[in-house]
């Protein structure tokens, strides 16, 4: 039982995204390890010369094999200015999260304020990507 409760609060997430990110996670702490549901506290980093009106932050569960178990969309805050970095917490409410399993956190869009363009990228493909160069975790 304690190893259990140790490899819990142990836990990370991993930051993933695209270099070419308007906005980026640049740092995130899980508040409540060891109990459910999940808390995630994360730091938005403005990452463009220009204001971002909005961005969605994703979340995805990664079981010991690295399959994928859940996906949780949260919208960001709103506006963040040039070279701004502004908190936010997230309850990560997607059913039971293991001890072994990977936490991977990041932008998936933004949008600049006064544009309709929204900028995009394919998270999931960078979190499956990242969670294959992870070794599998015994239970």
């Amino acid at each position: 039982m304690m190893a259990v409760n140790v490899a819990a609060q142990d836990r990370t997430v991993q930051i993933v995204g695209a270099p070419d990110a308007p906005v980026r996670l640049a740092s995130t702490k899980l508040l409540n390890s060891g109990a459910e549901p999940l808390v995630l506290l994360y730091a938005a980093a403005s990452n463009s010369s220009s204001a971002v009106d909005t961005f969605t932050v994703t979340v995805y569960v990664f079981d010991s094999e690295g399959h994928l178990k859940a996906r949780q969309v949260a919208p960001g805050r709103r506006e963040l200015k040039v070279g701004e970095t502004k908190y936010s917490a997230m309850v990560l409410d997607v059913g039971t999260i293991e001890p072994t399993d990977m936490l991977m956190a990041g932008v998936d869009q933004a949008q600049q304020a006064g544009s309709d363009d929204w900028w995009r990228v394919d998270l999931r493909a960078v979190a499956e990507a990242a969670a294959a160069k992870i070794p599998v975790k015994k239970k």
